[in-house]
């Protein structure tokens, strides 16, 4: 009997044994590994997350999706194998947050790299890289010397030469949420309207098809993503390329607050299982390899000061930004939508 109780007692703690034995590799395999929920396109994003691989080892999976990412963590819930969003737009940080689906993060270095206005004043989320809203005129057709200010499309001496995307697009959207801040609502909504009566066509397509149609003389004026030109200069079509060699860009402002900017950003989701893997990768993307990445690969400015412009994004020129923090942009953004459905943008 005594033998059988030592046999039993050996058999349960070899059980216990390999059961934690498995736990622990369990954990391990997960630790290693982490998952990234993208807003950003593959081709975009994949460069920067085979560097944090290779310097980490860790494994990232990531889920693209353009939208619905928000819903599909609200329906995940705790059992979300999410660790990291990456977006872009303010507006679209934003809304994970009013779902409360972003933890707190607390980091130093990031604080260190994002500057305060940039960067979430409760820490859910960071700016990642920045892109400038810019004005885009004909060459041909229009003396950059005669639009010094986003205020400026107002005019009407532009009726009929100008060429949107439309209004309820998140990045025309934040645009107008700065002329809220700006100026207040009376005013940003009065120069929606003026806006609108210059329109040379229905807003329409995203940015490249509007500096394609000043290109093909439809319009004279665009409002665009700076990014956008370096795409098109080095575009792999040849007609793309002389799309935008037809064009000069004019960062507005400059002589008052600054041009109007954006960014992409990213979060550490609230049910994660890797926090801190996830809190790493956040503060790679700011570093200066990745830093240097976006610019290369995307033609996006760097959200860290430390880091110069890339090349081709260097080439366009200095430029002063709106200061604003961008978390207000967020806040307006209804408002602005209010505004751009009313005038009919």
């Amino acid at each position: 009997m005594l033998l059988n109780f030592t046999q039993e007692k050996s058999r349960i703690s070899l059980v216990f044994v390999l059961f934690i034995g498995l736990f622990s590799i369990s954990e391990t395999a997960y630790s290693s590994e982490l998952n990234v929920y993208s807003h950003r396109q593959p081709f975009l994003i994949n460069p920067f997350l085979s560097a944090f691989e290779n310097e980490t080892g860790v494994k990232v999976n990531v889920v693209f999706a353009s939208k619905g990412l928000v819903q599909r963590l609200l329906a995940e819930g705790s059992r979300s194998p999410a660790d990291v969003v990456l977006t872009v737009d303010i507006g679209r940080l934003y809304s994970y947050v009013d779902k409360d689906l972003f933890a707190e993060i607390l980091s130093q270095k990031l604080i260190a790299n994002v500057p305060s206005h940039l960067r979430d004043p409760g820490k859910r989320w960071f700016g990642l890289s920045k892109r400038a809203r810019i004005v885009a005129v004909s060459k041909d057709r229009v003396d950059k010397n005669e639009i010094k200010n986003i205020e400026d499309l107002a005019n009407s001496k532009w009726k009929g030469r100008i060429c949107s995307r439309p209004g309820s697009h998140v990045y025309n959207r934040a645009l107008v949420a700065s002329l809220i801040a700006a100026h207040g609502e009376k005013a940003a909504e009065i120069w929606a309207s003026k806006l609108v009566k210059n329109l040379a066509r229905r807003p329409q397509g995203n940015d490249r098809a509007q500096v394609k149609a000043i290109f093909e003389g439809v319009c004279d004026v665009a409002i665009i993503n700076s990014y956008y030109y370096g795409k098109l200069k080095y575009s792999k079509v040849t007609a793309q390329r002389d799309w935008a060699n037809s064009i000069e860009i004019i960062f507005t402002n400059q002589d008052g607050r600054g041009n109007h900017i954006n960014i992409s950003g990213g979060g550490v989701v609230k049910h994660s299982k890797n926090k801190e893997m996830a809190v790493r990768l956040l503060e790679f993307l700011t570093e200066k390899l990745s830093q240097d990445l976006y610019g290369k690969i995307n033609f996006e400015f760097p959200i860290n000061p430390s880091v110069p412009p890339s090349g081709e994004v260097k080439s366009w020129g200095e430029f002063k930004e709106d200061s604003l923090p961008i978390s207000k942009i967020a806040i307006l953004a209804p408002n602005a939508q209010k505004i751009i459905d009313r005038v009919g943008w």
